[in-house]
């Protein structure tokens, strides 16, 4: 290769495909590259000519003769080559887009410039930054293009001065746009045969007639009963209702009413009306989206839906083009229909990481189903309500709350502090009229509540008086106590989070399938929260622990769903004998508790009085005080909210145990290091525990560090085949008992 053809600019270096000479992208190329891929992505909402110039400049400072020489050295074209000087350079074109566009291009042009390697930074640095002067070996002598006025509120962009929710989330997504086109075009030149992979022509207009006719034969084959009655009023409801202008809707069903299915059909119906791209259905556990996800593929096929949870492994597709298709959509969830957590939706719209948040452009112009909303996060509700409203103010989208018990998310929150209100949603359309009164058409329970104080043991007894019989409780400890003080006939089977996430897959699915047989076999469960909403079983009794209204009603969903008896139990019971609550389920019960006159525990205006009360007992609805740190369009601080937005505090280790295959991973992970699919796979086999406990198990040599950060229990006898993983050292017990 001779100099004449190397560019004067180089931007991205690679061997051919043969392995025998370099192949040069020049800097002009990708530049225009990201821009036009970067203004198509802005244009969704508005703002195609401020994509442009996003990737017009943002590697303008690759013009450096330290940058050159890096490039060429680091790349193995000229490894000998000396480099002179600071080769870094994102920040050159924040400076020349400060200089061209002035004071006001700060959070919207020159942060995500600088930032578009490291994250976006918080204001004070970036101000720090943009007293650099620019290189002198840099071409600052750009074309002013200019930039278009967004059809949205102009304010949070021309120097706003008050406080605004908008301007973060603005920020963030033009950040998107430019992270994600710049990921793809330098993908596009240095692997093409992966970002061919990438091209999925599917459309949500063709996904509809699939949709369609599956249920049209799912209603043909259901027997005839009340409760696939009430399914098939809501499911024409939001037949009927599905044409509407983009907005905020809600769709309360009463457990076992068919909403998952419903919700679907209006999301896609809605989504092809209004001419929206993508359908995003948030859960806030992983076991209801494998039940989701499951359904949905058996519908439109693996290529049409995309599940990316943290349990989720795209190795256990079938095909290695889909596997590789899947984990690269996780990227940027370039798929018609998503399916993922609330904790990754959430945190991927308050992060700051370019990996996070170039997903974000993909929301735009999409349809989110927000399942179980009840267990939104009451810390968090504003940040978490007001980015819903900016979304739907600036990108478009439409938002579906659905539950069994609908929080109350329009007009003012109060909680008992009067700095904390904070104004919903405005308005909310629910789709199911309250003369439907579902939950009486729908009523297969009554709640039997016992305020008296009990025991384990007197727990325990109560629950084998029943041959089938569900036990739901709040802790771990509470699970594992009642369990063993079951009697061992037919299945007793516990489940909780010191169970990995395959053990209790199975352990689900021998449940279901035990049911489903009609067998006279005893059929006995304990379990945690993780089995209270969404799981797809059927129970003739229900036990639940004290816990707020909306827990009751999610257990009381898993008795009699059916409807196969003509009306069941489920039994509310307390073990203050043992221990106190504690954590955020006291404000919960305590707001259940002090309910009275409620003639109807399951009528929808019983849960718009509990959720009243549980709110009145928040000193906080914004636990991080984001607002502060993000609603100042000139004082954003962006790494560190997305440092302290965490819907799930991190207060424990994660261990991985022994269990199938999980030591084989393990090697593999010795020998070949950490990729993301060894590690989707070994997360089937991880169990997340308190620090105390983590330093029992290590105190006792039951864990292994195996790579750094990555702890392994080798010890097959330290998990147990019925409760998961042992806290107690097995081996000094076993020492004991000889």
């Amino acid at each position: 290769m001779t100099k004449q053809e190397i560019p004067t600019y180089i931007s991205h270096i690679r061997k051919s495909e043969a392995g025998e000479e370099y192949v040069f992208q020049s800097n002009e190329e990708h530049s225009n590259g990201v821009a036009k891929m970067a203004e198509s992505f802005a244009r969704e909402f508005g703002m195609g000519s401020w994509g442009y110039v996003l990737g017009l400049l943002h590697d303008k400072g690759k013009e450096r003769k330290a940058f050159q020489e890096y490039i060429m050295q680091n790349s193995g074209f000229r490894p000998g080559l000396t480099v002179t000087g600071e080769h870094n350079h994102a920040f050159v074109g924040g400076l020349i887009a400060k200089s061209i566009y002035g004071k006001g291009s700060e959070s919207l042009l020159c942060n995500q410039i600088i930032s578009h390697h490291s994250g976006l930074h918080d204001y004070c640095h970036i101000e720090d930054i943009l007293k650099k002067d620019i290189p002198s070996d840099v071409n600052r002598c750009v074309e002013k293009i200019q930039l278009n006025r967004p059809p949205f509120s102009f304010s949070i962009i021309t120097g706003h001065k008050g406080m605004t929710p908008d301007a973060n989330h603005l920020s963030r997504m033009l950040f998107s746009c430019l992270v994600d086109a710049d990921y793809l075009d330098t993908e596009l030149f240095m692997s093409e045969k992966s970002a061919r992979k990438r091209i999925n022509g599917i459309t949500l207009q063709s996904l509809l007639p699939m949709l369609e006719t599956y249920i049209d034969n799912l209603q043909k084959s259901s027997p005839v009963s009340e409760v696939n009655a009430v399914r098939k009023i809501v499911l024409e409801r939001c037949v009927s209702l599905s044409n509407v202008e983009r907005g905020f809707y809600s769709l309360t069903v009463p457990t076992g009413g068919g909403k998952t299915l419903s919700s679907l059909v209006w999301a896609l119906r809605h989504a092809v009306h209004n001419g929206m791209k993508r359908i995003i259905i948030a859960i806030p556990y992983t076991s209801i989206i494998v039940q989701t996800a499951s359904i949905l593929k058996q519908i439109f096929g693996e290529e049409a839906v995309l599940e990316h949870h943290s349990n989720f492994d795209p190795q256990s597709i079938k095909g290695k083009e889909m596997q590789h298709k899947a984990k690269l959509a996780t990227e940027n969830w370039d798929y018609p229909i998503v399916v993922t957590t609330n904790v990754q939706l959430f945190e991927s719209m308050f992060s700051n990481r370019p990996s996070d948040c170039r997903k974000l452009h993909n929301i735009v112009n999409s349809v989110i189903i927000l399942d179980e909303v009840q267990t939104l996060p009451t810390d968090y509700l504003q940040p978490i309500v007001d980015a819903l409203k900016s979304y739907q103010n600036m990108f478009g989208i439409s938002v579906l709350f659905t539950t069994a018990s609908q929080p109350v998310l329009s007009g003012l929150i109060e909680g008992c502090n009067p700095k904390a209100a904070f104004q919903g949603i405005d308005n909310i359309t629910e789709i199911i009229p309250k003369e439907y009164a579902l939950h009486d058409k729908l009523r297969r329970v009554c709640l039997e509540i016992d305020n008296t104080s009990c025991t384990y043991d007197e727990i325990a007894a109560r629950l084998s008086r029943h041959n089938k019989v569900l036990c739901i409780v709040n802790t771990r400890d509470d699970a594992r106590e009642i369990f063993k003080r079951l009697p061992n006939e037919g299945m007793t089977i516990h489940l909780s989070r010191m169970m990995c996430p395959r053990h209790i897959s199975k352990a689900i699915k021998e449940i279901k399938q035990a049911l489903s047989d009609n067998s006279e076999t005893v059929i006995r469960v304990v379990a945690t929260q993780l089995i209270e909403a969404g799981v797809d079983i059927d129970f003739p009794v229900v036990y639940r622990q004290e816990a707020g209204l909306d827990s009751i009603l999610q257990a009381a969903g898993r008795c009699n769903r059916e409807g196969k008896l003509d009306m069941a139990t489920t039994y509310v019971f307390s073990l203050s004998l043992e221990h106190k609550l504690y954590g955020s389920i006291i404000d919960a019960n305590n707001a259940r508790l002090n309910m009275v006159n409620v003639n109807d525990w399951f009528a929808p205006e019983t849960m718009t009085e509990y959720f009243r009360q549980l709110y009145c007992r928040k000193e906080t609805f914004d636990k991080k005080d984001l607002k502060t740190l993000l609603y100042k369009p000139t004082e954003m601080c962006f790494a560190e909210a997305a440092k302290e937005f965490r819907l799930i505090e991190e207060t424990g280790k994660t261990v991985y145990v022994n269990m199938d295959d999980s030591l084989e991973l393990v090697e593999r992970l010795k020998s070949d290091g950490i990729t993301y699919s060894l590690m989707k796979q070994l997360s089937q086999y991880s169990v997340n525990i308190h620090e105390r406990d983590f330093l029992k198990l290590w105190s006792y040599e039951a864990i292994e560090e195996v790579i750094e950060g990555i702890y392994v229990v080798n010890d097959q006898a330290q998990y147990d085949e019925n409760i998961g993983l042992r806290l107690d050292n097995h081996w000094m017990n076993e020492i004991l008992t000889i």
